[in-house]
């Protein structure tokens, strides 16, 4: 979303995951997405540094400790709640309940700007894996950012599925 914000001009590549092109992975052998190549030959490789360069977005100190959050204490209850088998989870109950508290944290005070799109696809990943669980929550405020990104014309932009890459050379 950022990119599109920004008019950042980048050419896409859509990539199958279960089929990754060579250049890919010469440039980015953990084979991961998303990837941005620079025409200087610098290789970014995580949706938040993406985010810092597209953005120039020197992070405060209180967007930091909210990333921090965003990644340690509610990505890692996410994980167990959404795919427990990988885990060895007994009950992703108790990570949904953990998960809740970042969410509670939100309620109060939804960041907005940059910080709120680097957390939104993370609580859209949270809310879906349960909608009807989710929508019952009496989190107005979080419904309603939730709502606004989903029905944003940047996040439709985003969503638009693309023709996959095949490169000329394999």
């Amino acid at each position: 979303m950022s990119i599109i914000r920004t008019g950042f001009q980048v050419e896409h590549r859509e990539v199958m995951l279960r089929d990754r092109p060579a250049h890919m992975m010469k440039i980015s052998p953990k084979g991961t997405v998303p990837v941005l190549l620079l025409s200087d030959g610098t290789v970014i490789e995580e949706s938040l540094e993406i985010m810092e360069y597209v953005l120039s977005w020197n992070l405060t100190q209180n967007e930091e400790e909210w990333l921090r959050r965003n990644d340690v204490e509610f990505k890692f209850h996410l994980d167990r709640y959404k795919y427990p088998n990988r885990y060895d989870v007994i009950d992703e109950f108790k990570h949904r309940e953990a998960a809740c508290k970042f969410i509670e944290s939100l309620e109060e005070k939804i960041p907005d700007g940059n910080l709120s799109d680097a957390i939104f696809p993370f609580v859209r990943q949270f809310a879906n894996h349960n909608r009807e669980w989710f929508d019952e929550q009496n989190w107005p405020n979080v419904h309603q950012w939730l709502t606004a990104n989903l029905e944003s014309e940047e996040f439709s932009e985003c969503m638009t599925k693309h023709k996959q890459w095949i490169p000329d050379y394999q």
